[in-house]
């Protein structure tokens, strides 16, 4: 049963992906986003949809959404940030690696935090061990392991835990 679950979440997930990104409901696009999401979510299911450890109670939802709030206004900061730094004639650059602790337990709860990361401008997920990740930071703040943690994943987190725990 939890296979079978596993398939229909990802099947669901990858089909509203491509019918969204597609941009029309034409019955040729729906069948080939059908074909691709049946073939790719009998092939991987349970280890690739967002949804698979998702805590489906309204604190969850609520959380999801505001999320997706807070991302954007951090993809704008962090945008605005590397344009100053690029922009400025001394390029005040201070590359590095920190190390960050999350608390969040679910596979793709960590998977989300790392990639959320990722796509923020100015910082890069490089790995992930257990409960810590090692960024490299365009400009460092601060090395040490609670500093990093507080300014790069706090943030994502605080919504991620609500969401998958």
């Amino acid at each position: 049963m939890d296979r079978a679950r596993g398939v229909i979440l990802l099947f669901a997930s990858l089909l509203v992906f491509w019918l969204v990104l597609s941009g029309t409901a034409a019955s040729d696009v729906v069948l080939v986003g059908i074909a691709a999401a049946a073939v790719i979510a009998m092939a991987f299911a349970g280890n690739l949809s967002f949804l698979a450890e998702f805590r489906a109670t309204p604190s969850a939802v609520v959380a999801a959404f505001l999320y997706v709030g807070y991302f954007a206004k951090e993809l704008v900061k962090a945008n605005l940030a590397v344009a100053r730094i690029v922009t400025s004639p001394a390029l005040p650059l201070n590359p590095g690696f920190v190390k960050v602790r999350t608390r969040l337990k679910s596979r793709v709860g960590r998977a989300l935090l790392a990639n959320s990361i990722t796509l923020t401008p100015g910082t890069l997920t490089v790995e992930m061990e257990g409960e810590w990740l090692y960024i490299h930071w365009v400009s460092v703040e601060s090395p040490e392991v609670e500093a990093a943690t507080a300014a790069i994943v706090a943030g994502f987190e605080h919504y991620l835990e609500a969401m998958y725990g």
